[in-house]
């Protein structure tokens, strides 16, 4: 017969964490209760259809210029590769909880030139 655990940490405790301890646990918060910085993207783009019957009746050149990021905003990922907050002897973790990447790229431009019939 298999022993029923206390709580629910108990049962959820990696059998590998040091004794009476719960590493891989990070508290009882409710599931979505942390917040990470949020994201602000604004992409935009032109596109002018020119016909060109000299080519054929339903022959099109499209010129496309595509902006992504326009605002140039910094969007910060959250700190998910510094998410050990204590070591294994229980001294805390220098980078704990440092953000330091981004999740979107810098302002591009990108420019083109199509041709429909």
């Amino acid at each position: 017969m298999a022993l029923k655990p206390a709580n629910i940490a108990d049962a959820l405790c990696n059998p590998a964490s040091p004794a009476g301890t719960c590493l891989n646990l990070r508290g009882h918060l409710q599931r979505n209760s942390l917040i990470g910085p949020g994201i602000q993207n604004l992409d935009f783009s032109l596109v002018k259809n020119t016909k060109v019957p000299s080519i054929s009746e339903a022959a099109n050149i499209q010129f496309r210029a595509e902006f992504f990021n326009v605002l140039n905003h910094t969007n910060f990922a959250p700190p998910l590769n510094n998410s050990a907050v204590f070591d294994g002897g229980g001294n805390p973790v220098a980078g704990a909880g440092r953000i330091d990447s981004t999740t979107t790229t810098s302002r591009q431009i990108q420019f083109g030139l199509k041709v429909l019939w």
